[in-house]
């Protein structure tokens, strides 16, 4: 029962406030406000707020494009550390970093090492003669995937890694003995087995990149324009930067949430899926 409480208060009674918000045209600064119904949803989806449609564009582009990224770079670490060497440790070390990072603060850092003008990375560009203006219009989306990879794909790996350790070993052994190469081994026996931790940390990873706000925030704050203003910078421009619509900014978070929740459950179905194949 306590534990019943605390969940109903830090999240069932929050979201049914903000359900009821979403249907209300609030706004901040002012004691009144009205029922509404579904009319800030209609105003999403009719195209009347026309950067609704770009903002979902450009999150469900971020989710797929750094969630394969990281996963792809995260298995290729994950084996090249499925291996005794030396100096191992201060390569854990070294994945560490960006993990302990908060995203705020990575997105600081990497704002001064992507300015135009004495930002490290163009120092470094300019003695091979290039140059490139990485919060641009034209590159702050890419710029923004670039983080998120560098800060999540070490956690990827290291899921992945942990995975590769707590395979067993019989399969492998029988293969052996049966002649299979390496290459087989790897594609009959060690991705089926993994197949319930890729799962998980496509989960985390793709529920992250959807609702995505710390590192494009301190990095741009949305812009320039709204080539970074992904749902979470929406929600935000909506409510509190400047404009005050409560309302219209609460019925993209029920957005936000109910696209969250559908992605999730695909992707638990399919693990749990795969952890009763794997059984």
């Amino acid at each position: 029962m306590p534990a019943i409480l605390i969940l109903g208060a830090l999240t069932i009674v929050p979201t049914i406030f903000l359900y009821g918000l979403s249907l209300t045209d609030y706004e901040l600064g002012y004691s009144t406000f009205n029922f509404v119904g579904l009319d800030n949803f209609i105003r999403l989806f009719s195209g009347k707020d026309t950067e609704f449609w770009h903002s979902i564009y450009i999150s469900f582009g971020f989710t797929l494009i750094t969630t394969i990224i990281e996963l792809l770079l995260g298995f290729w670490l994950a084996v090249l550390l499925d291996r005794e060497f030396k100096l191992k440790f201060l390569v854990f070390a070294c994945m560490i970093v960006p993990i302990a990072m908060t995203p705020s603060i990575t997105g600081q850092v990497w704002k001064l090492m992507m300015n135009a003008e004495y930002g490290v990375l163009n120092y470094f560009l300019q003695l091979v003669g290039g140059k490139v203006t990485w919060l641009s219009s034209e590159n702050a989306f890419l710029s923004t995937v670039l983080i998120d990879i560098w800060q999540n794909t070490p956690f990827v790996a290291l899921i992945l890694y942990a995975g590769m350790r707590s395979l067993p070993s019989d399969p492998y052994e029988a293969a052996a003995i049966d002649g299979a190469n390496k290459t087989q081994i790897f594609r009959t026996i060690t991705l089926p087995l993994l197949w319930p931790m890729i799962l998980l940390a496509v989960i985390f990873r793709a529920i992250d990149s959807l609702k995505i706000f710390d590192i494009p925030y301190s990095l741009t704050q949305g812009g320039p324009g709204s080539s970074t203003e992904f749902l979470s910078l929406h929600v935000y421009r909506l409510g509190f930067a400047g404009t005050g619509w409560i309302g219209r900014s609460a019925a993209v978070s029920v957005v936000l949430l109910m696209l969250t929740t559908v992605i999730s459950m695909i992707l638990i179905k399919l693990y749990r899926k795969g952890v009763v194949n794997k059984g």
